[in-house]
């Protein structure tokens, strides 16, 4: 699709769709990344025309991060977990608060391969989308990636990610 694409092509496929679809309805997107680093925002830049959909990005990776550039309130953080369908909640809301975009994706969790616990093993990742002028109840989800491959972990999550900013 785009022989100079950084991406895989499943990601690259899916970055051109949401940048397409976006575009077309005039919306534009911000990120709040922490085990992605970035990658999907990066994805996303890889697409010519990316500029007309997304806003900014936030890669918030520790807990310090989500708490000063999101305002996700620490004693979220100490009750549920950065890796908590709350706590990316809160930093898709921090993020649509921080920026101009019409909807907002976070996404966090446990690449490894160390860091997983018995209830948040290794490839857990959490998700959440925010619209701005929706009252509705916070949209999230929680996933297990099934790898021991912290590549595979990333790669799943964001294309995950990408598929929450379709509109």
């Amino acid at each position: 699709m785009y022989a100079d694409a950084l991406m895989p092509p499943d990601i690259v496929a899916l970055a051109h769709k949401v940048v397409e679809q976006n575009a077309q309805s005039g919306r534009k997107v911000v990120l709040a990344e922490s085990c992605t680093g970035g990658l999907v925002s990066a994805a996303l830049t890889d697409i010519p025309g990316s500029s007309a959909v997304l806003e900014r990005g936030f890669v918030t990776y520790s807990n310090e991060a989500k708490i000063e550039s999101l305002g996700v309130p620490q004693d979220l953080i100490e009750t549920f977990g950065a890796v908590s369908v709350a706590c990316a909640w809160a930093m898709a809301k921090g993020a649509l608060e921080k920026s101009r975009a019409d909807v907002a994706v976070a996404i966090s969790g446990i690449a490894g391969p160390g860091g997983g616990t018995e209830l948040k093993p290794v490839g857990t990742v959490v998700f959440a989308r925010v619209l701005r002028g929706e009252t509705a109840q916070p949209d999230g989800e929680m996933r297990h990636f099934d790898s021991d491959s912290r590549g595979e972990i990333r790669r799943q999550a964001t294309l995950c990610a990408l598929e929450l900013l379709l509109p």
